[in-house]
């Protein structure tokens, strides 16, 4: 039979495969990271300023050579030259705004205090080629000092105070840092949730949890020494995910005794939210007006809505408080209460729901076991022919016919 060409318009069974045209694929080829342009047009715009960058700093070099130096050295010079300052740009570029503006305004404070000393210093009776030498350490040292520490502390900046200046800056991309809790940590759902993209935003973890954290890991309890190992191989899992910034916070109150409080004072300060599943931190941060992101509330929300009169199936597993009732648990952890299911333990059910409650624990299902309903779902068995119980009630006929003994040779009874 000669095979005849398939239509168009027909669906092909078989795995389907999406078609994009190509200029989807280029784009999707120089995706956009840490502020690389996107697109193929900017990466080679990009690519031929810094060549013309490159060529102009040897040029500078070959005709000026500096330092005493030759023309050759001039240009190696002006090459190497080119190549830091690119490679300072590929650093810088990845900083936030916030970071940025505070390593400006600290470099600039510390070369100001830089020279505020070197003109005390000049009123002494130092030699000149000291306070040359003292008056360029300062200036560097102060310089770097000022650079280094604004930056770390630049995190700290609210642009929302300034207004619709640096919106552009939160509207493309800006997401408030979530700080970590030490319980939320040894859960480790919350790596799960980073895994599946949903959480966005830097991820801050104080120095004083990651202490709570080690100790908990060094602890003499063999469960307590189990968490804290679990949540260590937690952030390590979370510092490993492609896109997610994870950084250490050095701020800490020694003025404030408790973790919690400590996080809240972090958050207050940083204008962030505070990841957790303990109960008690919630209310405090909501006390404070502080957002708070409960892992518990996420995965309640996540939990399938089951309905009264619905059909569902169930393990029971243990037997409940009450008379007669069964207990059992779904995959998401969701307890069901079973009435009638007591005799049932060990075995998986077809159960009615009743009601659904919702506690500050989580969610718990109320049904009840229809017992004629499952024998009736029972295949019938054989029926097997009705013979009297005992022997003395079978006719004589039949009696008799089984007591007789059968001979072992019939043909000698034919003679």
């Amino acid at each position: 039979m000669a095979d005849t060409p398939k239509s168009p318009g027909l669906p092909v069974s078989g795995p389907r495969r999406r078609t994009e045209p190509h200029e989807a694929k280029v784009k999707r080829a120089a995706p956009s990271r840490n502020g690389e342009p996107t697109g193929l047009l900017e990466s080679w715009d990009l690519l031929l300023l810094r060549l013309f960058f490159t060529v102009l700093c040897v040029v500078i070099g070959w005709h000026f050579h500096p330092f005493g130096l030759s023309r050759t050295a001039g240009a190696v010079f002006g090459l190497i030259f080119a190549v830091s300052i690119i490679l300072c740009e590929l650093r810088v570029r990845r900083l936030s705004l916030r970071r940025l503006i505070g390593a400006g305004v600290g470099s600039i404070l510390g070369v100001l205090g830089a020279l505020l000393i070197h003109l005390v210093v000049n009123m002494t009776t130092i030699p000149p080629e000291t306070k040359s030498f003292v008056g360029i350490a300062l200036v560097v040292v102060l310089g770097y000092v000022g650079l280094v520490v604004g930056a770390n502390k630049g995190a700290m900046l609210n642009l929302q105070a300034f207004g619709g200046v640096f919106g552009s800056e939160r509207s493309a991309g800006h997401h408030p840092a979530k700080i970590l809790d030490t319980s939320v940590i040894i859960d480790g759902r919350i790596a799960d949730v980073c895994e599946a993209f949903f959480l966005e935003g830097p991820l801050v973890l104080p120095r004083f949890v990651l202490r709570e954290l080690q100790l908990v890991a060094d602890s003499s309890d063999s469960l307590k020494r189990q968490r804290g190992r679990r949540g260590l191989e937690v952030l390590e899992r979370l510092r490993q995910l492609s896109g997610m910034e994870v950084e250490i916070a050095e701020e800490d109150f020694p003025e404030v005794p408790e973790v919690d409080l400590k996080l809240v004072e972090l958050a207050r300060r940083r204008d962030a939210k505070i990841i957790t599943n303990d109960f008690n931190l919630n209310k405090v941060a909501q006390l404070h007006n502080i957002e708070v992101l409960n892992v518990n509330q996420l995965a309640n929300a996540l939990k399938p809505v089951v309905l009264p009169g619905e059909t569902m199936r169930v393990f029971i597993l243990r037997e409940g408080k009450e008379q007669g009732q069964g207990v059992g648990y779904l995959d998401d952890g969701t307890m069901v209460v079973v009435d009638g299911a007591r005799r049932m333990i060990n075995k998986t059910i077809d159960m009615t729901v009743t009601s659904v409650h919702q506690t500050s624990a989580g969610k718990m299902i109320f049904g009840r076991f229809d017992d004629r309903a499952e024998a009736a779902a029972r295949p019938p068995a054989k029926e097997q022919p009705n013979l009297p119980a005992d022997r003395s009630e079978a006719p004589v006929a039949d009696r008799d016919r089984e007591l007789r003994p059968r001979p072992i040779f019939p043909e000698t009874f034919r003679r």
